[in-house]
């Protein structure tokens, strides 16, 4: 007999999954692990022709890179997570990649750009081009050694298309403690099912892949960390680069908003250890620590701090903060750039926010 899984919003067990359609909050099936979490994907191509560089672009290009018409007739587009091959010997283009969903390029346009990654410009170009990819089959999600509710034994038993569409769910996720990490939406619909090697009575469920967006393969190191169970000492993020930083940051931010902070008293002092706040990631990771110990969160934007600031973050204001080398962060902060490319000053932002928010800083 398939064990069943209780459905009334209190279905975290011992596994680190579970299955949640987002309307009601039940659970359709728990297991320990899941195939295809983790990938690559599907990633937006662009090629630059006429690339003038103002530095080189090779690698991992940067989490936020903007591309600003010349003209200033349409508004700069967005390209997270972007890469690039670098600059083809003999070629005068730029092939860039990256995440390009939320504010994609204009059809049609074809007038030359600039590239900025929100800290610096990259270079130019005459015109560009997104190249479509080449259709490939998207291996699917599989949920292994899974228990299945009785809403899904019968949609199962049902066998047909309609039965077998879940739709919108929600891939729960849990750490080694059994404490709420981070969620995975996505359209749940079964593409295959058979009785699994795991255990007796219970299923590898596979989900449509096209439908589910992987996490990062570069992520993999930072969630297995996190699988463990949050930091005890802080800086643990301190050796990663930016990107993992960035990685890092997610997980904090989404495991805060699983959680209840108790506000400290108004007047309580904190101390921001400056000492590695290279990026604007290693800010707001060092601030959340600050505030909330390791692995804590206050913020990962401008906006967020200053939500954080106003309350149930566990900061009551008024109250001091010292901010120990400080000078890291003015250095590489201090000149930042706007999505359509005006300079401002984020060190200068950040100590304006927290003012506002009726934070003390002392810079030391």
């Amino acid at each position: 007999m398939i064990p069943t899984v209780q459905e009334d919003g209190n279905h975290r067990g011992r596994t680190r999954y579970t299955l949640v359609e987002t309307e009601h909050g039940r659970a359709w099936g728990v297991c320990a692990e899941v195939e295809g979490l983790f990938g690559e994907p599907r990633r937006g191509t662009y090629e630059l022709f006429g690339w003038v560089p103002r530095t080189e672009v090779r690698g991992w290009v940067g989490s936020r890179v903007w591309l600003v018409p010349e003209d200033g007739a349409l508004d700069p587009w967005l390209l997270e997570d972007a890469e690039s091959p670098g600059q083809q010997p003999g070629t005068d283009g730029l092939v860039l990649t990256g995440l390009d969903g939320y504010e994609r390029p204009p059809e049609g346009y074809r007038g030359p750009v600039r590239v900025h990654d929100g800290y610096r410009w990259l270079g130019s170009c005459r015109e560009f081009a997104r190249v479509l990819p080449a259709d490939q089959p998207t291996p699917p999600l599989v949920l292994r050694g899974l228990a299945p509710s009785d809403r899904l034994r019968a949609a199962l038993a049902k066998g047909s298309r309609r039965a077998l569409d879940l739709e919108q769910a929600a891939l729960e996720i849990q750490d080694d403690q059994g404490e709420p990490l981070t969620d995975r939406l996505l359209w749940a619909r079964i593409g295959a099912w058979r009785p699994s090697p795991h255990g007796t009575d219970l299923i590898d469920l596979e989900l449509d892949g096209g439908l589910f967006t992987p996490v990062p393969d570069d992520a993999r190191p930072v969630w297995a960390r996190w699988f463990a169970g949050p930091p005890d000492t802080p800086g643990a993020w301190v050796g990663l680069d930016t990107r993992r930083r960035g990685a890092w940051l997610d997980l904090v931010r989404e495991r805060a908003c699983r959680r209840i902070l108790r506000d400290r008293p108004a007047g309580h002092a904190y101390e921001l250890d400056g000492r590695h706040i290279t990026d604007e990631p290693g800010l707001y990771l060092a601030l959340g620590e600050a505030v909330n110990g390791p692995g804590g969160y206050f913020g990962g934007c401008l906006d967020a701090l200053l939500d954080c600031l106003h309350g149930t973050f566990g900061y009551t204001a008024p109250a001091p903060l010292l901010w120990r080398d400080a000078a890291t962060a003015r250095e590489h902060l201090s000149r930042a750039l706007t999505p359509d490319g005006r300079s401002y000053d984020l060190f200068a932002d950040i100590l304006e926010v927290m003012a506002e928010g009726g934070m003390t800083v002392t810079l030391a």
